[in-house]
């Protein structure tokens, strides 16, 4: 009776150390401590990527070494020398559906270093549990919640019906054109037969996520003003400095009438148009020999001829360009004060129908309903669907037509991306990746009504 006890022992030992090959999965996450996770996190953290030098070569070895981790497919695609995207995949059972695909961005604004409490690339954990880093809320958390979401859906054995693609693209922060835009014109993009995007969205700082389905486009305005100069002493009309300070006040007055409706809260921010200053740009340099009677290096008793400010203004897909742009040529920058302006960016509110670049959030889209239902189903809340009041790569998809849903599960969190001392709790880091599980989980199962394979109703 020994030996065959002994036999089974081994063959069931020898069965144990071979099924994770067996069935291609990774350790369950309740046996995976959650400093590991978050050590993940922080080495993504901490890889410099901040404009205009980030180091793309790093970050792309670190998510290929995750995707490695994973046994996701992965390519590396340079439409633009230098500018890398790193494309995933967890390839679907049925490649005949139309794939998901979860896009980020690896680059990050530069950081005033003297500025922060902790360095911007530390990713130090002070002891509320609060992550300090560039890129902890825009948008390095939500890459790395795509990667933890699948090593849990895979851990429990998961197959997806649908093909997933993650997206890490570079330069979101400077336009995205050799990024996003470019993956979204590609015949590679096309291959992929994408059906929905999601990207990045904004920290909420109440218990309900924010969801986005729209954003605001960039309309970037320099206004130059040209006058007789003159001596500092005197006082007389029509100088390039005062034509330019009627238009600033004129569209002062036009911004203080959007942010009334804001602060009134008849409109959400990304509703309005807003305007802000960029820079200020007027001074007739002072050469070495006038050095005495400069300051800060500039002429002190010489009226300039010329003088310019710029201005970011974001417009919602609902604006009226037409309208602001009349408004610009007839009060902001009137050729009757010898005033001209440009346009150094004008981005798109409209498909090529005419439609605006928006993605419906109502019965209509079923991706919009399984977001909800998926976010229910993690314990979360969302609130009411917004414009987004910047600009996004999700731009570049909704413009060929397809649904884009912008969300950061970031509940509870001051709005920090470009500001200093940018952090995320860890505690709310985690509870996002539940929440991405579950998403991923209804999206990649969801069959059409009519379609073949397993209804909703199973998800």
């Amino acid at each position: 009776m020994e030996k065959p006890y002994t036999f089974n022992l081994l063959h069931l030992h020898f069965l144990y150390l071979l099924l994770p090959f067996l069935t291609n999965s990774i350790p369950p996450p309740a046996q995976a401590d959650h400093s590991e996770i978050i050590s993940r996190f922080q080495q993504y953290l901490q890889i410099n990527t901040s404009q205009p030098s980030p180091d793309y070569q790093k970050s792309t070895h670190f998510i290929l070494s995750q995707a490695d981790s994973l046994s996701l497919q992965s390519q590396v695609i340079e439409f633009v020398q230098g500018k890398p995207i790193v494309l995933l995949q967890w390839p679907g059972s049925d490649p005949s559906l139309p794939s998901i695909l979860l896009n980020s961005h690896t680059d990050v604004v530069p950081s005033e270093y003297s500025k922060w409490v902790h360095p911007p690339f530390g990713a130090h954990i002070d002891e509320q549990g609060n992550i300090f880093a560039r890129g902890s809320q825009d948008m390095k958390c939500v890459g790395m919640q795509y990667l933890e979401a699948i090593r849990r859906l895979r851990s429990s054995g998961f197959c997806p019906k649908r093909s997933l693609y993650l997206s890490f693209v570079p330069d979101e922060e400077i336009d995205g054109r050799d990024g996003a835009e470019m993956l979204a014109s590609s015949d590679v993009f096309k291959n992929m037969n994408v059906d929905i995007v999601l990207d990045e969205g904004l920290a909420s700082p109440n218990e309900n996520y924010r969801v986005f389905y729209g954003e605001r486009a960039p309309l970037w305005l320099v206004i130059k003003s040209n006058g007789a100069p003159g001596h500092g002493a005197k006082l007389y009309e029509n100088s390039a400095m005062e034509n330019l300070f009627k238009s600033i006040e004129s569209i002062r007055r036009f911004r203080a009438s959007q942010f009334d409706l804001v602060k009134a809260g008849l409109k959400a921010e990304g509703e309005v148009i807003s305007v802000n200053m960029a820079f200020l740009k007027a001074g007739t340099p002072s050469p070495t020999i006038f050095f005495l009677f400069a300051g800060q290096g500039f002429v002190m008793n010489l009226q300039p001829s010329e003088a310019e400010a710029g201005f970011d203004i974001r417009i919602p897909p609902i604006g009226n360009v037409e309208s602001l742009e009349k408004q610009i040529a007839e009060e902001w920058a009137p050729a009757s004060r010898n005033m001209t302006f440009e346009f150094k960016a004008k981005g798109i509110l409209h498909d090529d129908l005419g439609r605006p670049l928006v993605t419906a959030t109502d019965s209509s889209n079923p991706w919009w309903t399984l977001l909800e239902e998926a976010i229910k189903k993690a314990n979360g809340k969302i609130g009411k669907p917004e414009i987004f009041p910047a600009s996004t790569d999700a731009q570049n998809f909704r413009k060929l037509g397809l649904p884009a849903i912008g969300f950061s599960p970031m509940a509870n969190t001051p709005i920090l991306l470009h500001d200093h001392n940018e952090f995320l709790n860890q505690a709310e880091y985690l509870r996002g990746i539940e929440v991405y599980e579950s998403i991923i989980k209804a999206y990649t199962s969801y069959i059409p009504p009519g379609g073949h394979g397993d209804s909703r109703d199973e998800l």
